[in-house]
């Protein structure tokens, strides 16, 4: 066996008796995501009772020993950078940060580095046991560049998919605290409108029509009145790219300071130019979930930044 390979065994178990065999072997190697299992099984390193497997359907039967050769993972091709994080929570299996506005989760086009991805992996360094074969850490949710705030990233496969499994069920609890601009009247209300690109400049997300984009459900409630803005709470159902500054701007209240999704009031521009705030005004203050591998209940808290607090401040009546 090559040096770079690791070999596990294990048996199926009586619960998993007539299961698929990758999600029979999921269950006996808890380690490994069914995803990964899947493609190990096609890169012919699973073996049981009768050889090498090829067929990640074909049925389970108890007890029947399996052996996988998992090979180590491969570099990560983003490089590791020493980026300071706040780091709320953190263990073997996975890390909560509260990510500051102007930090790009993923590199991309103009953004190759100095993002949170590339932070994580000098963070990290010696913890990520490989997503998917590769040393990454497992980034299940995004944070737009200019929001703050919390996100949590998996450091093993497992986590990941347990995480992963969470955010396509809606079992994750996010509340946004946001500025948007205009007086609410009402106590609370829900925006359910589907999202999806915009036909006029598709780097914009907007409202479509029932038979485009994606469902999207926010739950939002009047916190405090402000001067001609409100602070609400936005509790995510479901978790769309920009669904907070696109959903309340349907509604006719935009994020303040958004520069994509707003238009700014005239009695705002003076105080975001004195004040420097060339963001929305969205933070991500509370984040709630199971622990992917060990089941208990994690729920965190996040305080408004600086920047945003001061905005506040200056829009009390």
């Amino acid at each position: 066996m090559d040096r770079g390979v690791s070999t596990f065994e294990a048996r199926i178990s009586e619960g998993a008796n007539g299961w698929r065999l990758d999600r029979a072997l999921a269950d006996a190697f808890p380690e490994l995501s069914r995803e990964r299992l899947k493609a190990l099984i096609a890169a012919g390193a699973v073996s049981g009772p009768a050889g090498p497997v090829n067929d990640p359907s074909k049925k389970a039967i108890a007890g029947a020993l399996f052996s996988v050769a998992v090979p180590a993972p491969e570099p990560a091709q983003a490089q590791a950078q020493d980026i300071a994080l706040n780091v709320v929570f953190e263990d073997e299996d996975l890390i909560v940060i509260d990510k500051p506005a102007g930090l790009v989760v993923h590199p991309a086009a103009g953004n190759l580095d100095g993002t949170l991805v590339n932070a994580l992996l000098h963070h990290c360094a010696g913890q990520l046991s490989g997503i998917g074969g590769v040393v990454r850490p497992g980034i299940v949710h995004r944070i737009d560049k200019d929001t703050s705030g919390l996100m949590v990233a998996a450091k093993n496969d497992a986590a990941h998919e347990g995480l992963a499994r969470q955010f396509k069920a809606h079992s994750i609890d996010r509340r946004y605290r946001a500025i948007v601009s205009g007086r609410i009247a009402a106590a609370e209300g829900t925006v359910d409108k589907r999202l999806g690109r915009s036909s006029h400049n598709r780097k914009k997300m907007a409202v479509v029509g029932e038979s485009q984009g994606k469902h999207a459900v926010t739950h939002w409630r009047r916190i405090a009145p402000l001067r001609e803005a409100t602070l609400v709470e936005c509790r995510l159902e479901t978790g769309r790219t920009h669904q907070v500054r696109v959903h309340m701007a349907s509604i006719g209240h935009p994020l303040v300071g958004d520069p994509v999704y707003g238009s700014t009031r005239p009695a705002h521009r003076h105080l975001l130019a004195t004040l420097h705030f060339q963001r929305q005004a969205l933070h991500a203050a509370h984040l709630g979930f199971i622990h992917p591998v060990k089941s208990h209940a994690l729920a965190f808290e996040s305080e408004i930044p600086a920047d945003m607090q001061e905005l506040f401040n200056n829009l009390i009546v």
